[in-house]
């Protein structure tokens, strides 16, 4: 059922408006993957792990079809990976409980998001506390040899490995495989329009699908330092649609012309973008095909993570 290929498990939440940050970020790198060919891949919206954040029954719905409708339109093919929601295979969360059974509080205290909560004098609720169960059932299931994570989120496959190798040697058994992060090479950090890491959080986003208009009008008010030669924050973001040695021959010839470099960057976005955001919106008027690639994917992970839930309760003495 994954053509004898070592399997790739990688989950998205669905919790807001996409942007470049997002697609430059990690997206583009998780489609290149697949391309590649050179895995299995299980991909799927985490909706679950979105509701410690998320409690709003239509937008969760809403954001989950535009999730499944952006990676669609950047390439991702429902042939070659399996998509599927979260919720859709009841194994996952069936999964967790037997792994909180056997984690202790003090190790689930060290995750970087609770000590970010605490830091921060948060209340923090129970699915915050105990998503890396969630999340290590997530992987695990699928028998993953590789998850794509950021450097910042190796933690969460250190919990994974450390929880499959706590259920094998507890219940005297084989059933799980040990992942790996596989750390996603040249991970872009990209810049918002104020400088500070593009996040929705902070309000500086430029929105993937966004209108060319709308583009001009982010792109216009990235703030710059006019005490430099070359707008740094404008040559952050443009290094990730045209070569560097292309880019210095260009700011070299308008150096200090910070509104006619910015012109240029709205250019060249609103060119590497335009088919993306074109084949975004032909997705959104043909609502069949999301329903369509989650029922496949529903079928086809509830078959293979049902097998491994098999061999777990067996492990455990409840089947």
């Amino acid at each position: 059922m994954t053509d004898g290929k070592p399997v790739l498990v990688s989950g998205v939440k669905p919790t807001g408006d996409l942007h470049i940050g997002n697609y430059f970020g990690a997206m583009r790198q998780q489609v290149e993957l697949v391309q590649s060919e050179k895995y299995k891949p299980f991909i799927f919206v985490a909706n679950y792990h979105a509701l410690n954040t998320m409690q709003d029954a239509e937008e969760m719905r809403k954001r989950t079809r535009e999730l499944v409708t952006a990676y669609l339109a950047i390439g991702l093919d429902p042939k070659e990976v399996v998509f599927f929601k979260q919720s859709d295979v009841p194994t996952h969360t069936e999964l967790a409980w037997i792994f909180d059974t056997i984690t202790t509080m003090p190790y689930l205290m060290r995750a970087h998001a609770y000590k970010d909560a605490e830091a921060k004098n948060h209340e923090i609720n129970v699915g915050t506390f105990n998503y890396p169960m969630l999340m290590a059932a997530d992987i695990l299931l699928y028998d993953a040899a590789v998850v794509p994570v950021g450097q910042d989120q190796k933690q969460h496959i250190e919990i994974a490995r450390d929880t499959a190798e706590k259920f094998n040697r507890t219940f005297k058994t084989e059933v799980f495989k040990l992942p790996e992060p596989y750390i996603m090479p040249e991970v872009a950090v990209v810049p918002g329009v104020d400088g500070r890491k593009m996040s929705k959080s902070y309000g500086n986003v430029i929105p993937l699908f966004t209108s060319r208009d709308e583009l001009t009008k982010c792109v216009m008010g990235i703030v710059t330092d006019s005490s430099g030669d070359r707008p740094e924050n404008v040559y952050a973001i443009h290094k990730l649609v045209r070569s560097e040695g292309e880019l210095e021959k260009l700011y070299d010839e308008h150096r200090g012309n910070y509104k006619m470099l910015k012109e240029l960057l709205v250019e060249d976005l609103d060119r590497y973008l335009a088919p993306i955001r074109a084949k975004y919106e032909a997705l959104k008027n043909d609502s069949g095909i999301v329903d369509e690639v989650l029922a496949k994917g529903k079928i086809e992970a509830r078959a293979v993570s049902e097998a491994k839930m098999e061999e777990v309760r067996r492990a455990i003495g409840v089947a």
